[in-house]
């Protein structure tokens, strides 16, 4: 009987389908364990060989904790919204509900042929009206509350509806957006009209005027991530910021709990500070700047150094910031026109990145100096960004970078206020040294002297201390077509929400894909987009980011149609025990996934305050591109090691036809019409050799390496220990297919310990030998340690040498097998079915008891021990490691080596360390 991989895994991958092994249900007599993976959107060019790495490391580890006991789940579904699918419907006409259905059926096909211990029967797509039904749920739900920094939870609207009707906003402390005060006399005067819009001030999801990136090609606001160098990284369109009308949800209530929150997960600390990067929490004074003009304005400044207050020399506003247009005088209106729509063609992201040069335009206004009274003037530039702070800044140029390259670019004063640097180089940044030039507060040290601003600051009404967050509210509506519609209409140009009994409120059919005539998103084409009652329905839709927030709770329970998820199914579950995915979701995806989280958390949803207990970010896998080297002005290449003999350029080559760096000349041909008729120079061993670079995986770069290829060659099993041998799980490493090999030959090395010559089963029902026993129970300790530190790549070595010590002994023994067996199944869970089957055991090895290994056949009958001659080894020499202190000396002094190197005489003394070393004192 061969070892026929294409045979046995199709057999197991059915065996698992209709016997609905990986099916789970709520077991109370089993601990749980949930191990997530971050689902994927399914794009047209399906998976490559890079894709599965995170899904096969935490296939690993869930089949290793079944094995120990624990009733795993262990789900898989598709973030299936998309501007992708929308872009392909726009040129086609073809909906994106076919496109994406069809990509997931080639995403399902593919993962089911890796063998995958998934839950299939709990399947999720995020287009999936019975999916997204719960999304505008949640949306609802945050519409309906407010957050109250007093309580620093979510409450219901009603509370504070009934606060204002008795007493206005007066005692209210809100996370909100600023806005007069009222009392509850004026709010019980108001319109319904007017009290919904003080609302919007306070609800957790609001409408709001706000800077977004605007795409008119794509007809749509576009996320940060979605932008790069003012074009979109779809389709290489212009983008514009834009003021618009957007909803938002009111993340940046929540900063200080999700800074906490990350004090009491098991997450990496890389992760974890750019977590807190993001939030940005900072301590500092709000202070108040009057500006001279015909009005009474007053620019208020957020700083976290009002220590440097007097080497404050001019101030700097976001070129969208609301008084711009107030205080520019009329000499300066078009300069600052030109520059406020140079602006908008470049993204926040952008201008937060460029920190070696600066642009600016003064406004010529001025603002009084709030200690001095000196006059500062007041510029505009992009380097300030309007969401950030107050969007205004008193600049310090001879302490700050920015300020400083502005300073100098635009010849302003500087003065230096903290000693300790040379500003005639540079800002001098830190925050230690004393303070100069600075009134009262010259001779302090910086902490004493930022104390004392602050003091003083308040103490003369022109400002407060403040905590300050970097972190906004979250921009939660898109102009497109492929998304969840809100379930919101408008009365009087006001947003209410549809009756829960409403939803799920249904994408409707659309005639095109693109905005209407009036420019409207493209929900405005859609027939009779309105309530019963005839209130028009909103036109945009959710972003991306909308489904994938809470998907991890909908797994639990799936097919739900009364609720999210249940109590009974929250409270066995609770929480994702490893959540494994890419460091591209480090800020946007887990930020609002937990602040989604904990919302649910505060109205009683949830019964935990965090979703994700351990998170491990595994690295990419890169291409391995290839190259062959093309005699300029022919159609003639020249391999490698002869190239430097000619004048050549490297093409890049499908590396599906590259073998061991070899080329495939006559695949080559197929390739390409163009080289149909190339020739080529050979190395002398008569092949054609190419060149290698390690490269992103791009289909543009040829690297591409479709796992279903892998497969089909090698098999699922050789696939999955592969890419776990490449390197470890957290770093990124690139694909080089020459290397499988070894690992396929491994599992032909594996099946013949449980064969004999003639390719017949032959398992021994002895028992073990010691040396036996010692090779397994130490393998065994080592598949354990390793798969708990995610150190998959040393297990892989591991079983190679556990097999090639067990077929030096040609062991055949069944006890040491079937314990093979089982703590491999994990890596290679196929091979390890068939020949858990064959070993006359009953399917599945899913089923058994992951082996505990026995300290005793741990112990070395011998010590290897390094022998030192004044300290210095020069020897090693085995014993046996029962030997006392005694008993190693004398037989280290009987050494032939030993002997030699004290040339006949005495040592002075022998030092033993039993276990250890042996230093002889010559």
């Amino acid at each position: 009987m061969d070892y026929n991989f294409g045979e046995i895994e199709k057999r197991w991958q059915k065996f698992w389908t209709e016997k609905k092994t990986f099916q789970v249900i709520v077991d109370h007599s089993r601990p749980k364990y949930y191990v997530l993976d971050m689902f994927p959107y399914p794009s047209g060019a399906g998976l490559h060989v890079g894709h599965p790495l995170g899904y096969i490391a935490s296939d690993i580890y869930a089949r290793y904790k079944r094995l120990n006991g624990f009733n795993v789940l262990h789900p898989m579904g598709y973030d299936a919204f998309g501007l992708p699918a929308e872009q392909y419907a726009i040129q086609t006409g073809q909906h994106p509900a076919i496109t994406t259905n069809n990509n997931i059926e080639r995403y399902r096909s593919q993962l089911d042929k890796i063998g995958f211990s998934y839950d299939w029967s709990r399947e999720i797509k995020t287009c999936d009206p019975d999916y997204y039904k719960w999304t505008q749920w949640v949306f609802i739900q945050l519409f309906n509350h407010w957050f109250s920094n007093k309580t620093q939870k979510a409450e219901p609207i009603e509370n504070l509806i009934r606060e204002f009707s008795t007493n206005g906003n007066q005692k209210i402390n809100a996370a909100c957006n600023p806005h007069e005060p009222f009392s509850a006399h004026e709010w019980n005067n108001m319109s319904e009209k007017q009290q919904q819009e003080i609302l919007l001030h306070y609800r957790l999801a609001y409408l709001a005027d706000t800077m977004v990136n605007w795409c008119p090609a794509l007809g749509t606001v576009l996320a940060n991530d979605e932008v790069k160098d003012g074009f979109s990284v779809r389709g290489g369109h212009p983008v514009v910021q834009k003021v618009m009308r957007q909803w938002l949800l009111r993340v940046s209530a929540y900063t200080q709990r999700l800074l906490e929150g990350l004090d009491t997960i098991n997450w990496t600390d890389s992760l974890k500070e750019i977590q807190r990067n993001w939030i940005g929490r900072s301590e500092g004074a709000l202070m108040n700047f009057e500006i001279l003009s015909d009005k009474n304005h007053i620019l208020k400044v957020f700083t976290t150094r009002p220590d440097t207050i007097f080497g404050c020399t001019f101030m700097v506003l976001a070129p969208e910031h609301e008084l711009v247009n107030e205080i520019t005088s009329e000499e300066f209106k078009k300069d600052v026109q030109k520059y406020i729509e140079q602006t908008k063609k470049r993204t926040e992201r952008e201008r937060m990145a460029e920190t070696k040069k600066v642009s600016g335009q003064f406004t010529g206004a001025f603002a009084f100096h709030p200690f001095t009274g000196k006059p500062l003037p007041v510029w505009i530039s992009d380097y300030v960004l309007a969401g950030y702070g107050t969007g205004a800044i008193m600049a310090v140029p001879a302490h700050d970078s920015r300020d400083y390259i502005f300073a100098k670019t635009f010849e302003l004063l500087i003065i230096e206020v903290v000693s300790g640097g040379n500003i005639e180089v540079e800002s001098y940044d830190a925050k230690e040294g004393i303070l100069i030039n600075s009134d009262f507060l010259n001779g302090m040290n910086v902490p004493d002297a930022i104390a004392h601003a602050n003091n003083e600051i308040e103490k003369r009404g022109i400002g407060v201390r403040k905590i300050n967050f970097r972190m906004r509210d979250a921009i939660f509506s898109r102009q497109r077509y492929w998304g969840e519609p809100f379930p919101v209409y408008f009365k009087d140009g006001m947003p209410y929400m549809l009756p829960e009994d409403k939803l799920p409120l249904h994408l409707p059919e659309v005639d095109a894909y693109l905005p209407t005539e009036k420019g409207e998103p493209p929900l405005g084409r859609a027939k009779n987009w309105k309530t019963d009652d005839g209130y028009p329905l909103e036109m945009s839709t959710m972003p991306g980011f909308a489904g994938s927030s809470a998907y991890y709770l909908r797994y639990m329970d799936p097919r739900n149609d009364k609720a999210l998820v249940s109590k009974e199914a929250n409270k066995y579950w609770q929480d994702v025990d490893l959540y494994i995915g890419g460091t591209e979701h480090a800020t946007g995806h887990l930020i609002y996934s937990r602040f989604w989280n904990k919302f649910l958390f505060d109205i009683g949803v949830v019964c935990k305050d965090e979703p994700f207990k351990k998170l491990i970010n595994q690295g990419m896998i890169q291409g391995r591109s290839n190259f062959v080297y093309r005699i300029k002005k022919s159609n003639k290449f020249v391999s490698l090691n002869l190239k430097d003999k000619y004048d050549t350029s490297a093409i890049h080559v499908d590396v599906n036809i590259v073998h061991n760096d070899v080329l495939d000349i006559k695949a080559f041909k197929q390739w390409n019409p163009e080289y149909k008729n190339a020739e080529f120079i050979l190395e002398p061993d008569g092949k054609y050799h190419c060149g290698w670079a390690i490269e992103k995986m791009s289909k543009s770069l040829y690297n591409v390496v479709n796992p279903d290829d892998i497969i089909e060659k090698y098999g699922a099993d050789t696939l999955r220990m592969y890419e776990m041998f490449l390197g470890p799980l957290e770093q990124s490493k690139p694909w080089d297919t020459n290397g499988i090999e070894g690992v396929y030959k491994f599992y032909r090395k594996l099946w013949k310990l449980f064969h004999n010559s003639q390719n017949q089963l032959d398992i021994s029902d002895e028992e073990p030998v010691l040396k036996e026993l010692k090779i397994i129970h130490k393998t065994i300790k080592k598949i354990g340690e390793d798969i708990e530190n995610f150190s998959f790549n040393t297990s892989v070595s591991a079983f190679m040498i556990c097999v090639n010590e067990l077929s030096l002994l040609k062991c055949n023994k069944r006890k040491i097998l079937n314990d093979l067996i089982i703590i491999l199944s994990p890596f290679a869970p196929h091979i390890a079915e068939e020949l858990w089957e064959l070993s006359g055991n009953q399917p599945s090895v899913s089923n058994a008891v992951f082996p505990k290994y026995n300290p005793q056949y741990l112990v070395e009958d011998m010590v290897e021990y390094p022998v030192s001659f004044n300290g210095k080894m020069r020897l090693k020499i085995k014993l046996k490691a029962d030997l006392t202190p005694a008993e190693i000396e004398s037989e280290v002094l009987k050494d032939e080596g030993v002997v030699k190197f004290l040339k006949d005489g005495a040592p002075k003394k022998v030092i033993v360390v039993p276990g250890k070393i042996v230093n002889i004192v010559i």
